[in-house]
């Protein structure tokens, strides 16, 4: 068993105030991959940058947190991209992106997926009508091999504007994963929804399973036969970024350490569901406690020992 994620890279440069305070590699599904690579787990990364420094940068820094990098498109034509990130009061962050991709995208040939396998993907990069029909046609591969496809929507209220238009890909992008992991802030800005309930009675017609984040009040898991809430422990954040990407990155660790393919995923019984997320709840509470995107490595070492 594998994992896979697909999914933009970039150069985070961090604000508080107006003072920038690091520059770390990132990217929604990046962040979770480096997480898995610190941990050990067999993770291979499907992405994009400049045949730049900048690239290069991105480009060690998988390879040196153990994250493979042979599905990596270089490109000359365009630049790597980079974001300011704005911390505010809630340390949460608000981004300003400057990137400048070639005509043809995602020009990278595709792995050859084994039954149960794991894939991450989301964010806009899955929803982007420039490289949408690469990303469907990597979900159709995965899915006819029979891959756990993990989906998070991570829809931003910048994207508000083109929300009409954009909901069908988001529901065909549920209809493909086995599990859809979101943030109450993604399912308002999607669908208004402003409860797990709400949110599942739109989701349930697509996918088996909804782990529904919302920060200090917890995380909720629907799916047909099961319906639950974790608490999570309250803490003082020094940054958020990467948080539920890390989350994500202590899900798919807990599926690929147990084994659990797609048949098991349906049914999955609530104390296994209960041990998954105690996990990712524990990852994206460490992540927020620095400005690194993903698991420190001191974090790592320790629970590695302790397993």
């Amino acid at each position: 068993m594998k994992i896979y994620a697909v999914g933009e890279t970039i150069l985070d440069i961090i604000f508080k105030g107006v003072e920038p305070q690091a520059a770390k590699p990132g990217g929604s599904s990046f962040n979770a991959a480096i997480t898995l690579g610190r941990l050990g787990a067999p993770i291979n990364f499907i992405s994009e940058m400049g045949d730049d420094k900048v690239g290069d940068l991105i480009q060690n820094f998988m390879k040196n947190n153990g994250v493979d990098a042979n599905y990596i498109s270089r490109f000359r034509q365009g630049q790597s991209a980079i974001a300011l990130a704005f911390l505010d009061e809630k340390s949460d962050a608000e981004y300003q992106f400057y990137k400048d991709y070639p005509s043809q995208r995602l020009a990278v040939e595709f792995p050859e997926f084994q039954k149960d396998d794991l894939l991450m993907f989301g964010s806009f990069y899955a929803l982007n009508p420039g490289i949408r029909p690469r990303v469907k046609d990597l979900l159709e591969k995965a899915n006819a091999a029979g891959v756990s496809i993990v989906y998070d929507p991570n829809f931003r209220s910048s994207h508000l504007a083109e929300r009409d238009e954009l909901i069908p890909v988001i529901r065909e992008n549920m209809e493909y994963a086995s599990l859809v992991r979101a943030s109450d802030e993604d399912l308002v800005n999607v669908f208004g929804a402003k409860s797990p309930d709400e949110a599942w009675e739109h989701m349930s017609p697509y996918t088996d399973v909804l782990i529904y984040t919302a920060n200090s009040r917890g995380v909720y898991l629907r799916s047909s036969s099961l319906s639950f809430h974790m608490e999570v422990e309250r803490i003082e954040p020094i940054s958020t970024i990467g948080a539920g990407d890390t989350f994500n990155a202590g899900l798919l660790y807990g599926l690929w350490k147990k084994g659990l393919g797609k048949a098991e995923l349906k049914s999955l019984n609530r104390i296994t569901w209960e041990e998954l997320i105690a996990t990712a709840i524990r990852f994206a509470g460490e992540v927020c406690l620095s400005y690194d995107n993903y698991l420190p490595v001191e974090f790592v070492e320790n629970f590695k020992k302790n397993i």
